[in-house]
Protein backbone atom coordinates (compact mmCIF):
# COMPACT_ATOMS: atom_id res chain seq x y z
CA UNK A 1 0.00 0.00 0.00
CA UNK A 2 2.67 2.40 0.78
CA UNK A 3 4.09 1.68 -3.14
CA UNK A 4 0.95 3.07 -4.31
CA UNK A 5 1.19 6.28 -2.44
CA UNK A 6 4.75 7.20 -3.94
CA UNK A 7 3.89 7.20 -7.59
CA UNK A 8 1.94 10.37 -8.62
CA UNK A 9 0.23 9.88 -11.77
CA UNK A 10 -0.24 12.90 -14.89
CA UNK A 11 -3.85 13.67 -13.59
CA UNK A 12 -2.43 14.58 -9.93
CA UNK A 13 0.05 16.79 -11.84
CA UNK A 14 -2.29 18.67 -13.52
CA UNK A 15 -4.04 18.64 -9.95
CA UNK A 16 -1.20 19.83 -7.82
CA UNK A 17 -0.57 22.74 -10.50
CA UNK A 18 -3.63 23.99 -10.58
CA UNK A 19 -3.83 24.27 -6.65
CA UNK A 20 -0.13 26.02 -7.02
CA UNK A 21 -2.23 28.62 -9.28
CA UNK A 22 -5.40 29.24 -7.39
CA UNK A 23 -3.07 30.07 -4.01
CA UNK A 24 -0.09 31.73 -5.57
CA UNK A 25 -1.78 33.74 -8.38
CA UNK A 26 -0.46 33.76 -11.89
CA UNK A 27 1.87 36.62 -11.11
CA UNK A 28 3.70 35.07 -7.89
CA UNK A 29 4.56 31.61 -10.20
CA UNK A 30 7.21 33.09 -12.19
CA UNK A 31 8.45 34.97 -8.84
CA UNK A 32 8.63 31.57 -7.52
CA UNK A 33 10.27 29.42 -10.03
CA UNK A 34 13.12 32.56 -10.11
CA UNK A 35 13.28 31.89 -6.43
CA UNK A 36 13.86 28.04 -7.02
CA UNK A 37 16.32 28.50 -9.65
CA UNK A 38 18.39 30.77 -7.90
CA UNK A 39 18.57 28.67 -4.87
CA UNK A 40 19.56 25.56 -7.02
CA UNK A 41 22.28 27.46 -8.64
CA UNK A 42 23.64 28.65 -5.39
CA UNK A 43 23.65 24.65 -4.32
CA UNK A 44 24.95 23.86 -7.21
CA UNK A 45 27.73 26.19 -6.76
CA UNK A 46 28.13 25.60 -3.35
CA UNK A 47 28.51 21.45 -4.26
CA UNK A 48 31.03 22.48 -6.83
CA UNK A 49 33.25 24.85 -4.43
CA UNK A 50 33.44 22.09 -1.74
CA UNK A 51 34.27 18.96 -4.83
CA UNK A 52 36.96 21.81 -5.60
CA UNK A 53 38.84 22.28 -2.24
CA UNK A 54 38.28 18.35 -1.41
CA UNK A 55 40.44 17.78 -5.12
CA UNK A 56 42.54 20.12 -4.30
CA UNK A 57 43.63 19.55 -0.32
CA UNK A 58 43.75 15.42 -1.43
CA UNK A 59 45.94 16.65 -4.70
CA UNK A 60 48.99 16.11 -2.28
CA UNK A 61 47.79 12.40 -1.18
CA UNK A 62 47.04 11.62 -4.69
CA UNK A 63 50.47 12.45 -6.30
CA UNK A 64 52.00 10.99 -3.08
CA UNK A 65 50.05 7.73 -3.45
CA UNK A 66 50.46 7.77 -7.25
CA UNK A 67 54.43 8.43 -6.51
CA UNK A 68 54.50 5.40 -4.21
CA UNK A 69 52.12 3.40 -7.05
CA UNK A 70 54.95 4.12 -9.57
CA UNK A 71 58.09 3.40 -7.27
CA UNK A 72 56.41 -0.09 -5.92
CA UNK A 73 55.75 -1.23 -9.92
CA UNK A 74 59.14 -0.50 -11.04
CA UNK A 75 60.57 -2.35 -7.83
CA UNK A 76 58.17 -5.25 -9.02
CA UNK A 77 59.02 -5.46 -12.30
CA UNK A 78 62.52 -5.36 -11.44
CA UNK A 79 62.86 -8.39 -8.50
CA UNK A 80 60.59 -10.25 -11.14
CA UNK A 81 63.66 -9.73 -14.23
CA UNK A 82 65.74 -10.57 -11.63
CA UNK A 83 63.63 -13.68 -10.42
CA UNK A 84 63.48 -14.31 -14.17
CA UNK A 85 67.20 -14.26 -14.62
CA UNK A 86 67.93 -16.25 -11.68
CA UNK A 87 65.36 -19.01 -12.91
CA UNK A 88 66.77 -19.05 -16.25
CA UNK A 89 70.51 -19.74 -15.01
CA UNK A 90 69.23 -22.56 -12.49
CA UNK A 91 67.95 -24.25 -15.53
CA UNK A 92 70.79 -23.61 -17.31
CA UNK A 93 72.97 -25.25 -14.77
CA UNK A 94 70.29 -27.97 -13.93
CA UNK A 95 70.51 -29.11 -18.01
CA UNK A 96 74.47 -28.77 -17.39
CA UNK A 97 74.02 -31.01 -14.73
CA UNK A 98 72.11 -33.51 -16.06
CA UNK A 99 74.02 -33.75 -19.16
CA UNK A 100 77.26 -34.56 -16.44
CA UNK A 101 75.13 -37.73 -15.01
CA UNK A 102 73.49 -38.66 -18.18
CA UNK A 103 77.28 -39.13 -19.35
CA UNK A 104 78.75 -40.22 -16.29
CA UNK A 105 75.83 -42.81 -16.06
CA UNK A 106 76.29 -43.89 -19.44
CA UNK A 107 80.55 -44.41 -18.93
CA UNK A 108 79.68 -46.40 -15.63
CA UNK A 109 77.34 -49.08 -17.71
CA UNK A 110 80.03 -49.26 -20.65
CA UNK A 111 82.19 -49.91 -17.66
CA UNK A 112 79.77 -52.11 -15.60
CA UNK A 113 79.60 -53.77 -18.96
CA UNK A 114 82.82 -54.75 -19.43
CA UNK A 115 83.83 -55.98 -15.78
CA UNK A 116 80.76 -58.17 -16.67
CA UNK A 117 81.86 -59.65 -19.35
CA UNK A 118 85.87 -59.88 -18.45
CA UNK A 119 84.35 -61.89 -15.28
CA UNK A 120 81.82 -64.17 -17.35
CA UNK A 121 85.27 -64.98 -19.38
CA UNK A 122 87.26 -65.54 -16.48
CA UNK A 123 84.94 -67.87 -14.74
CA UNK A 124 84.54 -69.73 -17.96
CA UNK A 125 88.26 -69.90 -18.01
CA UNK A 126 88.38 -70.93 -14.47
CA UNK A 127 85.92 -74.08 -15.04
CA UNK A 128 87.84 -74.89 -18.25
CA UNK A 129 91.13 -74.95 -16.12
CA UNK A 130 89.78 -77.03 -13.73
CA UNK A 131 88.11 -79.60 -15.56
CA UNK A 132 91.83 -79.94 -17.35
CA UNK A 133 93.06 -80.89 -13.51
CA UNK A 134 93.50 -84.08 -12.46
CA UNK A 135 90.97 -84.95 -9.58
CA UNK A 136 92.87 -84.21 -6.10
CA UNK A 137 93.03 -86.15 -3.20
CA UNK A 138 89.72 -84.52 -2.08
CA UNK A 139 87.39 -85.07 -4.27
CA UNK A 140 88.61 -89.18 -5.20
CA UNK A 141 87.55 -89.41 -1.35
CA UNK A 142 84.62 -87.48 -2.24
CA UNK A 143 83.92 -90.15 -4.99
CA UNK A 144 85.06 -92.87 -2.83
CA UNK A 145 88.24 -93.88 -5.48
CA UNK A 146 90.50 -93.77 -2.95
Amino acid sequence: MTLHMLFISGGEIVLVMMLALLFFGSKAIPDIAKTLGKGMREFKKATNEIKREFEDNTGDFKRDIDDIRSTVKSETQKIGQDIDQVSSRMKEETSKLSHEVESISAQTAEKTNKLVDEVEKASVTSEETNADLPETNDEKLKDGTL
